[in-house]
């Protein structure tokens, strides 16, 4: 990869948190609060995963039911994140491009990593939500970085890649969470690179 790289911003749900167990719960909250056959309702969250990275909510929109609240007592870390993130900060800065609740920077506290992270955007607390371009112009000018020095990494190709292919960053797709079957058709679904967990970061940086 580019030896001129001097960011690498990371999104947080499925990308650094495991959020399985949450789904799991959203999934089976549905089912029991709402009488809905369980096999049928898995089946058209799988078959959905295929065309939409939010398939549990599309399907529960399509049975004209209550989304659950999210459950950020369930998220994990992956097992690889304590071990990947010291590693690469002593070599680059690295930040937060995430849409996420109020509160960001306390879970990532919380989890012993906050203090790998010099930057840390969450949606909640600018106002703004990816795909738009703006959170990620607001990052790299806080950054003092220009887009082609930075890296983006994220699970969703509509809310990561996308974006950040359009303001010139190079773009990693980590093949985790719900988006991990997704399919990219367009050129601008595209990215730079794809991983299926982060500790092929490291071999693809060295």
């Amino acid at each position: 990869m580019n030896s001129e790289i001097k960011w690498i911003f990371f999104d947080v749900g499925s990308t650094l948190f495991d959020e399985s167990a949450v789904y799991e719960n959203r999934i089976e909250k549905i089912i029991q609060d709402n009488n809905i056959d369980k096999n049928e309702f898995i089946t058209k969250v799988k078959q959905r995963a295929q065309i939409n990275q939010k398939p549990i909510v599309s399907v529960a929109e399509d049975y004209n039911v209550k989304i659950p609240a999210w459950r950020h007592d369930l998220e994990v870390l992956y097992p690889d994140v304590k071990e990947i993130l010291p590693k690469l900060y002593q070599k680059y800065k690295l930040g937060i491009i995430a849409n996420q609740d109020f509160g960001t920077e306390k879970r990532l506290a919380a989890f012993g990593i906050r203090q790998y992270f010099d930057l840390v955007i969450a949606s909640a607390e600018k106002g703004i939500s990816k795909p738009n371009l703006r959170i990620f112009q607001i990052a790299l000018t806080r950054a003092n970085c220009k887009p082609e020095a930075a890296i983006m990494i994220g699970d969703r190709i509509d809310n990561d890649i996308v974006p950040a292919n359009k303001i010139g960053m190079k773009t990693v797709w980590i093949k985790q969470g719900p988006g991990s079957s997704v399919k990219p058709n367009k050129i601008e679904e595209y990215p730079n690179y794809t991983i299926n967990n982060l500790s092929e970061l490291l071999t693809l940086l060295s």
